[in-house]
């Protein structure tokens, strides 16, 4: 037996008291109240109730080596990045690999794969193979129902995907950015039940009282911390905390804990904000993870005190997994699996000619998904149009990766490149390249260099040429966590080098290609309104 000594915060009772925890065989045996003068805290483990692991570009054992280090000990994941690269087996792929280590990974069954019709994905999820993963103990929920115009329209598909859901009892995921008033009380009424994507306090509280759960997101490019944290105030068993997609740079300086220490310094309360990181996703999604109660599992996090929160000591079923910001987990050996076949591009295929005096264009915004549509009068030379780095109006490329096919092209603003171009096989959700620059030569070899390596991220600036491969599925590294996060960092440095502004421009570049989230995106078959829910031509009035 195992005696552990601490102020144990009890977020179930709300209250903090000296004690000593008695553990055997993974779980908690007695719990003895006593008096003694202890200089840290024991308190219930960190949650991250909606991120897509994928996002980390690291696969799951090797994510879980870097979470518990900042006291994450369970994910609520949705592996709908991979279900999109290689369909039910690439869903399969992330569930064993998280077996081979003691974190809890809590996957979904992916409901919108692909996200729509109008973009190349290398698989599709229908209701048979939604259904096959939801009778998997290992699947948790129905991932994240992108497409809210099929739910408040009762599309076939999408409905019976839900209904399987309720079928076996498993809880439904939501995705409803500026969903309000009857069209969002037709989306709760389906059955949904968390929202992450909204941005603003009077759009959450109509959804809060609608019946949803909140999902307060602080990601690596999307983040409504800051905006939504309010709310744990009067709605404390309804909020929790999530980060959706963090890079792995983030990810090796902190995950759920810096929300939690952001929180506690604001000076909300410690058990409205443990609620948030711990309670509320694990009684939410009915996660089999201890809570610091008698016959719970052992999992818990050792803190140094309540404001500084610096965390000592990670235990997931009474196992010390990480100590004073080292990871006990080990490293495994990483099994390749992708899906590549697109040959290599020429500069003739992304040159655009002259139609009309204005372009439309997407304007990217830092540190959100949306975008916003704007006109534009374009820069020409010699009949073509091109880059504009003086006005900020860039090039914009989406190649399919799943077939040889002609390049999507755009032009964005707020990108904020000088020189060079950038591309990344992490483009949501279909995960077709996408690449944005000042010359065309630039975005074609930035391009190539991903098509060389089947994935990956690609800085080039005429000799300068960079890369991160991403060989599992062009999504993830086969590398330690810690080198994929310093190579990453390099990466992005390198891209403010050549004059970008945004604080995480790959993040922002993935999101480019993301339908379901207006104003205006790019997919691989060409320039798509968001709004309207339909292609638009790149040249306007």
């Amino acid at each position: 037996m195992t005696r552990i000594s601490g102020n144990i915060v009890d977020v179930l009772n709300s209250s903090i008291y000296p004690g000593t925890l008695e553990i055997k065989d993974g779980r908690i045996i007695n719990i003895l109240k006593d008096y003694g003068k202890y200089n840290i805290f024991i308190i219930p483990p960190l949650v991250d109730s909606h991120i897509h692991i994928e996002s980390s570009m690291l696969v799951p054992s090797e994510f879980a080596r870097i979470a518990v280090r900042h006291g994450t000990v369970a994910v609520v994941s949705d592996p709908h990045e991979i279900a999109n690269v290689l369909g039910r087996e690439g869903v399969i792929y992330m569930i064993e690999d998280g077996k081979r280590v003691p974190f809890r990974f809590y996957f979904g069954a992916p409901s919108c794969v692909p996200a729509t019709r109008f973009e190349t994905s290398g698989a599709v999820l229908g209701p048979q193979e939604v259904e096959e993963l939801l009778n998997r103990e290992e699947v948790k929920y129905l991932s994240e129902v992108m497409n809210f115009p099929g739910v408040i329209n009762k599309d076939p598909e999408v409905m019976a995907k839900i209904e399987l859901a309720k079928r076996y009892r498993k809880k439904i995921d939501g995705h409803a950015p500026g969903l309000r008033g009857d069209t969002l009380k037709k989306y709760v009424e389906a059955g949904i039940s968390t929202d992450h994507e909204t941005v603003q306090p009077e759009e959450a509280l109509e959804k809060l009282k609608a019946g949803m759960k909140l999902q307060i997101r602080e990601g690596s490019a999307a983040r409504s911390f800051d905006a939504l944290v309010d709310l744990i105030e009067d709605y404390p068993d309804e909020c929790m905390f999530c980060s959706d997609d963090k890079h792995p740079d983030e990810l090796l300086r902190g995950h759920i804990n810096k929300l939690v220490k952001r929180a506690l310094n604001m000076g909300y309360d410690i058990m409205k904000v443990l609620r948030a990181a711990s309670l509320n996703p694990i009684r939410h999604y009915g996660l089999d993870v201890g809570l610091l109660q008698k016959g719970d599992y052992a999992d818990f996090v050792i803190v140094d005190n309540l404001k500084d929160f610096n965390i000592l000591e990670t235990y997931i079923k009474g196992v010390l997994v990480s100590k004073n910001g080292e990871t006990m987990l080990p490293e495994f050996p990483v099994d390749i699996v992708n899906n590549f076949k697109t040959e290599e591009k020429r500069v003739s295929e992304i040159s655009v000619k002259k139609k009309s005096r204005m372009i439309n264009v997407i304007e990217a915004i830092d540190g959100q998904l949306i975008t916003r549509k704007i006109k534009e009068v374009p820069k020409t030379s010699n009949g073509y149009v091109v880059s504009d780095p003086e006005r900020d109006i860039l090039k914009i490329v989406v190649v399919n990766r799943y077939r040889n096919a002609p390049p999507a092209v755009g032009f964005i603003k707020s990108f904020g490149l000088k020189r060079g171009a950038i591309a990344t096989s992490v483009a949501h959700d279909s995960h077709n390249l996408i690449a944005v620059g000042v010359r065309d030569e630039d975005i074609v070899e930035a391009l190539n260099l991903l098509i060389k390596n089947k994935g990956g991220l690609a800085v080039v600036c005429g000799t300068l040429q960079e890369v991160l491969p991403l060989p599992v599925a062009g999504l993830m590294s086969d590398r330690n966590g810690f080198e994929v996060g310093q190579r990453y960092s390099q990466l992005d440095s390198l891209t403010k080098e050549l004059g970008s502004t945004l604080s995480a421009p790959f993040m922002t570049l993935s999101f480019m290609a993301l339908l379901v989230i207006p104003e205006l995106k790019l997919s691989d078959k060409g320039l798509f309104d968001g709004k309207r829910f339909e292609f638009i031509d790149l040249f306007t009035l």
